[in-house]
């Protein structure tokens, strides 16, 4: 009976088709999302504008998708899960059509932030999802799968757009990141399995009460914290980096430049390794270990030979997806076990994580322009040890489950 079903469990079709279907997601949104990242020098050639003001193309989307999280994410509570996920691809699909043909900068970043908005619909319901289909013994895996898919996705959209901006510009680059997108979101449609334990969560009460209740929990506020200020450091340092990069003495090309976007292969396997790992030793040990590897890493970067760069990016890569994979899965967790709205909860995290990444990414170009390289280090590991002291603090709030 549907009552004492408990989730879909690992070597079942359903397990496979929801985690095969949520990772394909996650490439879809994180592609479309961060595609004009390797295109920043390009962009600012193009339209004739800064590198500060061509950093827009990335933030003005990532603070969009904040402010959808704050919608799309209780609407999911009460309207659920899958419809917003796959409406979420299919328009995000059409706009970055669009986007490729934007005639001028204006138009572009507007249709960008139309675009950001439309993608909140993934973050907003991917945990929760995952939380409430598949059995509680194998959620913390597939979170951490769908997070790699993230990973996989930010590193498919910058390396197909620094690859084919040699081939025919930034049109061509953001139109190649269109068609996956397009393909990814015919085979979410075809593949996510229907929700089957989706409790409607009936509120009473504005919204913004609603809201409020979610800063109750010191824990919840913490990893809040934690995300927005990891994100801010991670994309500190890969906005600046196109430029760094395809600047002396490096004086790489677009598609050089872009290879560089590999060492996000390192964040697809750390990010469930790390899931793995928490399931075992506890969150508590797992995110602070993982904040001190990227923070190694943002160091790493600052001597100027390139094998110590590209190295530094595969470090902090490393440590920013096995802490967020596990900081992301503990949210919806702590929601859970609290007795709070976890699509609320989860939508909250990812408010402020795509805070991190605007604010983060905007002072980045600000950063590089006015200090160099060394400007961008004092940002990106500032932040950085900031998440540390955070989840330090976070480890000695009070547990609501053993671990």
């Amino acid at each position: 009976m549907t009552e004492e079903w408990a989730g879909h469990r690992v070597g079942e079709p359903g397990f496979r088709r929801a985690a095969v279907a949520v990772f394909l997601a996650g490439v879809a949104v994180f592609a479309t999302l961060y595609a004009p990242q390797a295109l920043l020098p390009e962009l600012t050639r193009a339209f004739g504008v800064s590198p500060a003001s061509s950093t827009l193309a990335i933030s003005i989307g990532t603070a969009a998708l904040a402010v959808g999280l704050l919608v799309l994410g209780p609407v999911s509570d009460r309207r659920g899960r899958t419809g917003i996920l796959q409406a979420s691809l299919a328009s995000a699909a059409v706009l970055a059509v669009l986007i490729a043909l934007a005639p001028s900068w204006w138009v572009l970043l507007v249709l960008r932030g139309l675009q950001g908005f439309a993608l909140a619909g993934l973050p907003a319901v991917a945990v929760a999802y995952l939380r409430e289909e598949l059995h509680p013994g194998v959620s913390s895996r597939a979170i951490g799968l769908y997070v790699s898919g993230t990973a996989l996705g930010g590193l498919t959209g910058r390396l197909l757009s620094g690859f084919l901006t040699e081939l025919g510009g930034w049109r061509t680059a953001l139109g190649g990141a269109a068609v996956l997108a397009v393909g990814c979101a015919v085979a979410v449609r075809l593949l996510l399995p229907p929700s089957r334990r989706f409790v409607p969560v009936t509120r009473q009460g504005p919204l913004l009460r609603q809201l409020g209740a979610a800063f109750t929990d010191p824990a919840l506020l913490a990893l809040y914290g934690v995300a927005a200020l990891l994100m801010g450091g991670f994309v500190a340092v890969y906005n600046a980096g196109t430029f760094r990069l395809e600047a002396a003495p490096y004086a790489l090309s677009p598609a050089l430049a872009g290879l560089v976007f590999l060492a996000y292969l390192l964040g697809s396997a750390s990010s469930p390794t790390a899931g793995a790992l928490a399931e075992r030793f506890g969150r508590r040990l797992v995110v602070p270990l993982a904040i001190g590897l990227m923070a190694a890493g943002i160091a790493l970067t600052l001597p100027a030979p390139l094998w110590c760069v590209v190295l530094g990016l595969c470090v902090l890569t490393t440590g920013f997806f096995a802490a967020h994979g596990v900081a992301s899965g503990w949210v919806a967790a702590r929601a859970q076990l609290g007795g709070r709205a976890v699509g609320q909860a989860s939508s909250l995290y990812s408010f402020w994580y795509y805070v991190g990444s605007s604010v983060g990414g905007t002072l980045a170009g600000r950063a590089w322009s006015d200090a160099g390289w060394s400007g961008v280090v004092v940002l990106a590991g500032g932040s950085t040890l900031a998440a540390l002291l955070l989840s330090l603090v976070l480890g000695r709030t009070r547990s609501l489950e053993r671990r």
